[in-house]
């Protein structure tokens, strides 16, 4: 019997009682064996890998983690030889760029002198103090508020309200002595010191120690607020001058804590500011304050004078000695002046010269050998020219005038009788070379070139005003500039009023020479200026211009005023000029008055009369002496 057949129904074989490997072969079908075995050593591979790597196989192991930390210490190590190699000048200037700060350094601006060196406007140094409210606690405001306030006398509210206020910026005080600002940012409030807390600026302040004398000409400045503001020239030489007085800012390059202060021992790097230069005037200061106390004299006891202007040159280089339009103002004190006050009518306002213009009939006419001083023409009361008849001022019949009689006596018909002997485009030509509708170069903004059509758009009107004055307009400074070709022998010198530039290191650079005219022959000047005598002398029309001790040439106009309202002379009232020299035997001052007037019709005598007393102060503070002849007689009507 076999073993099978012996063993009990029901029973399972034990321990000892295994099927041999050949029974378990035997037994168990192919297709079982083949799955059964896949799907148990899956299993056991599943087990054996964690994350990649075969456990039962150390080397491989080993390898792969050998191959990760060696990526890891090249990824680091990169990463540190950019930090450490290629940015790091990159890295370290972005950290000092955070600490270095810089800030502009205001050059000091500089003065404005008369010739003779009397300053008539300079700066001073003087600090911004400034709160740093962020820095301050709220329980020490009213302490610190009291404290301050003393020391610089502000009121107290005005501190507190600073102290108290957001941001790291408040303005307590502006021009403040610059050791009273010191005393106080060094200063310690209840054991703790001041300098974050409480600082200052720089700033610079503008004095002008002679107030409205010379005001116009120097001018003003607009003053920054904050630190590296730099002053800029708004007027006047001021701001003609400008680049010349600023100077040249510097720079401050520091290092700065967090909170924005300078670290003492830390980084200071500086570029020194240059100082700006001095401008030295032709005017002078005594002279100046003369004329305009003689014009604002006339201005108070003429009140119906809407305007009065006055300009002194010197006869023989042009440089103005003194000039002045009413109204002044005082450049360190802006506020007590209206807003449109601020300004220089002597360059800038223009108004018709009237018979003043005769002069450039009467000199090219000379100088032509037209006419002689003593030549005679019958003149009678009025004259057709064009489309217009002109009328001289007082009616009359036929005179015998002879040409000085013609400029004395102002006669329009005598002069346009003349100008009819010149060519239209040469006496053109001599307006210009006169200074008319031209700008004279004077080293002051806002000058006014004048008026005056070019020649081809004349109508007939214009044709027989301008010679008389009418139809062309002009500056004071421009009647001034005429009369001085006159007295300089036929030359004019276009004015200017700056004399030279001072360098910080005392050089001394002369202002360039403005280019001379040659406008009429020394010979015609000389004849003219005979001519221009006769206008101050008996039968002239000039005569309140004379001056005591002086024989003095000159010329007198009157023109209507422009009436705005209209658009026409009508209701507009008149502008009353005087131009002349003195001593007329070798001229030395040319002073040209000009009033507006709305309501006078008196031909200039108001305008003599100051231009009488603005020459004689002039004569006589500059030592001229008196004239040593007498005028000689002259001839206005033949046969009288």
């Amino acid at each position: 019997m076999s073993e099978r057949s012996r063993r009990p129904a029901g029973s399972r074989p034990g321990a000892g009682n295994r099927r041999t490997p050949t029974e378990r072969a035997t037994r168990r079908p192919a297709s079982s064996r083949s799955t059964s075995g896949a799907a148990s050593r899956g299993r056991a591979t599943r087990r054996r890998r964690v994350r990649g790597f075969p456990l039962g196989r150390p080397e491989r192991r080993t390898t792969g983690i050998f191959v990760v930390l060696t990526a890891l210490m090249l990824i680091i190590g990169g990463r540190l030889l950019q930090l450490q190699g290629v940015d790091a000048a990159a890295y370290a200037a972005t950290a000092e760029g955070d600490r270095l700060k810089s800030k502009v350094i205001t050059a000091q601006r500089g003065a404005i002198t008369d010739t003779d060196g009397t300053r008539l406007a300079y700066s001073v140094e003087t600090r911004t103090v400034f709160a740093d409210p962020k820095n301050i606690d709220p329980d020490e405001r009213a302490d610190l508020a009291v404290f301050v306030s003393k020391k610089l006398g502000v009121p107290y509210a005005k501190v507190l309200s600073a102290v108290s206020s957001k941001g790291r910026y408040a303005v307590i005080a502006k021009d403040v002595d610059p050791a009273k600002a010191n005393e106080i940012r060094t200063s310690e409030l209840n054991g703790e010191p001041l300098y974050e807390k409480i600082g200052d600026e720089y700033t610079q302040k503008r004095i002008y120690p002679a107030g409205t004398t010379g005001g116009q000409l120097v001018g003003f400045i607009s003053q920054g607020s904050g630190d590296g503001d730099k002053p800029v020239g708004s007027a006047g030489v001021e701001q003609s001058m400008d680049a010349v007085l600023a100077g040249k800012e510097g720079k401050l390059t520091y290092e700065a804590s967090p909170s924005g202060y300078m670290i003492p021992a830390g980084v200071q790097e500086e570029t020194p500011a240059v100082p700006g230069s001095t401008v030295q005037l032709t005017i002078d200061a005594d002279l100046q304050y003369l004329l305009q106390s003689a014009v604002d004299e006339y201005q108070k006891k003429n009140p119906a004078a809407a305007a009065v202007s006055a300009v002194a040159l010197d006869a023989n280089t042009g440089q103005v000695v003194s000039m002045y339009g009413t109204p002044g103002y005082d450049p360190g004190n802006l506020g007590a002046s209206d807003g449109d006050d601020i300004g220089n009518p002597t360059v800038s306002s223009v108004l018709e010269p009237g018979s003043i213009n005769k002069v450039t009939t009467m000199g090219p006419a000379l100088d032509q050998g037209l006419i002689t001083p003593d030549s005679v023409l019958d003149v009678p009361g009025s004259i057709p020219v064009a489309d217009v008849v002109v009328n001289d001022a007082w009616v009359h019949d036929t005179v015998p005038f002879t040409a000085t009689g013609i400029l004395a006596q102002s006669s329009n018909v005598g002069t346009l009788m003349i100008n009819k002997e010149l060519d239209p485009n040469d006496y053109f030509e001599m307006l210009q070379k006169f200074g008319e509708g031209e700008e004279t170069g004077i080293e002051l903004p806002a000058e006014s070139p004048g008026l005056l059509a070019p020649r081809d758009t004349w109508s007939g009107s214009q044709v027989g005003n301008v010679p008389i004055g009418q139809g062309v307009s002009m500056t004071p400074l421009q009647m001034a500039s005429a009369y001085q070709a006159i007295a300089n022998d036929g030359t004019r010198i276009p004015p200017r009023i700056v004399k030279s530039v001072i360098g910080a290191d005392g050089s001394q650079t002369p202002s360039t020479p403005a280019k001379p005219v040659e406008v009429i022959s020394s010979k015609a000047a000389a004849e003219l200026r005979g001519m221009l005598e006769a206008v101050t002398g008996e039968g002239g029309t000039g005569t309140k211009a004379t001056v005591p001790g002086y024989r003095v040439g000159g010329k007198t106009g009157t023109a209507q005023r422009a009436n705005p309202d209209c658009g026409c002379y009508e209701g507009g009232g008149y502008n009353h000029t005087f131009v002349g020299m003195a001593p007329i035997e070798d001229p030395q001052y040319v002073v040209a008055i000009a009033i507006t007037d709305p309501t006078a019709s008196v031909g200039g005598s108001g305008a003599a009369g100051l231009f009488s007393t603005v020459m004689g102060q002039i004569l006589q503070s500059e030592g001229v002496p008196p004239s040593t002849e007498a005028s000689p007689s002259y001839t206005l009507i033949a046969g009288q």
